[in-house]
């Protein structure tokens, strides 16, 4: 484990793996971030610790309070288990392409969960923050916490995720592949390479139909990755790259690396396979890649991983790359 900024071990420290039958290339090292393995099963631990502990230091949240929030899927997941242990109540505002069993998931814990039914204009997330502003206005001492905006966010990543990276990598890495939404992993990650002169290619994986960084807005149908407005996070960000990744590939990408590499992950880390699919040509020999394995793919079982939901869902067979074998992969 390391140390973070306040000098205390960090409990979000996830391990970083080589995978060398991803694409089966020895032309550039490919390592793996598995934050799937947070308690909460992704990343958002690290944001949804950060954020509630952000607001009890203030004293604006204590034990017996109430947090809000509009989540898809794992910040809800993340924030109610982080409240269940501070016993605090939450309630996840969620729209009607929130993952199922996330939603089991969070009630398991105890959490109420709110659901926005489809608004006339079709964006789901523009809903979602309405009615967070309602629920607050109704129960006066409640608390949001705004991972879209707040600066918290990008501290977690900032604190825990980017230093863990670089300690795992010995300090060199040339690219770093970060699935986006609120844009908060993707921000802190950028201001840690910044900060210490880095000379990390940031990449940022976006879904085709996000306005993230000046997409046009279309139809989504996985939650997780994009967004359908603007957050104010994404205003400071700045990547190197943006790889706007259709649903399909998601699919694809996310049964890749569960054959070839023994990983079930969601589909913002399918859509980052895809990315890095994508550049590989371009990447430099020699050069050494990592992502984040941002979450689990059993929420996705019914969906990514479904042949059917697929086929009826996104018009299209979830084919697999069989252009190389698995033994092939391996084989150098």
């Amino acid at each position: 484990m390391i140390m973070d900024s306040v000098g205390t071990l960090s409990p979000f420290n996830s391990p970083t793996v080589k995978l060398d039958r991803l694409f089966g290339t020895p032309r550039v090292e490919v390592f793996a971030k598995l934050d799937l393995l947070q308690l909460s099963g992704s990343t958002k631990e690290r944001t949804a610790g950060s954020l509630v502990d952000a607001f009890m230091r203030s004293g604006q949240l204590q034990a017996g309070g109430m947090v809000v929030e509009s989540t898809s899927g794992n910040l809800g997941i993340a924030l109610s288990r982080q409240c269940v242990v501070r016993g605090i109540k939450f309630v996840a505002v969620v729209d009607e392409n929130a993952n199922k069993s996330a939603l089991e998931i969070m009630r398991a814990y105890g959490a109420e969960v709110d659901l926005v039914l489809d608004p006339p204009d079709g964006n789901k997330l523009a809903a979602r923050r309405r009615r967070v502003a309602q629920l607050l206005a109704d129960n006066p001492g409640a608390v949001t916490t705004n991972q879209y905006g707040s600066p918290h966010n990008p501290e977690a990543h900032y604190s825990t995720t980017m230093p863990e990276i670089m300690e795992a990598m010995d300090g060199r890495l040339d690219m770093l592949f970060v699935a986006t939404s609120t844009t908060g992993t993707l921000l802190g990650c950028q201001q840690y390479v910044r900060e210490h002169g880095l000379a990390t290619e940031l990449v940022a994986v976006d879904a085709l139909g996000s306005v993230l960084f000046g997409g046009d807005s279309g139809n989504r149908r996985l939650p997780g990755l994009g967004a359908g407005i603007v957050p104010a996070l994404a205003l400071q960000s700045e990547p190197d790259r943006v790889c706007r990744i259709p649903e399909i590939q998601m699919v694809r990408g996310c049964r890749r690396l569960a054959r070839r590499e023994g990983i079930l992950a969601g589909a913002s880390t399918g859509a980052i396979v895809s990315a890095m699919d994508q550049l590989l040509p371009e990447i430099p020999d020699g050069s050494r890649i990592a992502f984040l394995v941002h979450d689990s793919g059993v929420p996705y079982l019914q969906s990514v991983y479904n042949d059917d939901w697929v086929r009826d869902n996104l018009g299209e067979e979830p084919e697999l790359d069989t252009s190389q074998s698995l033994e092939d992969s391996s084989v150098r």
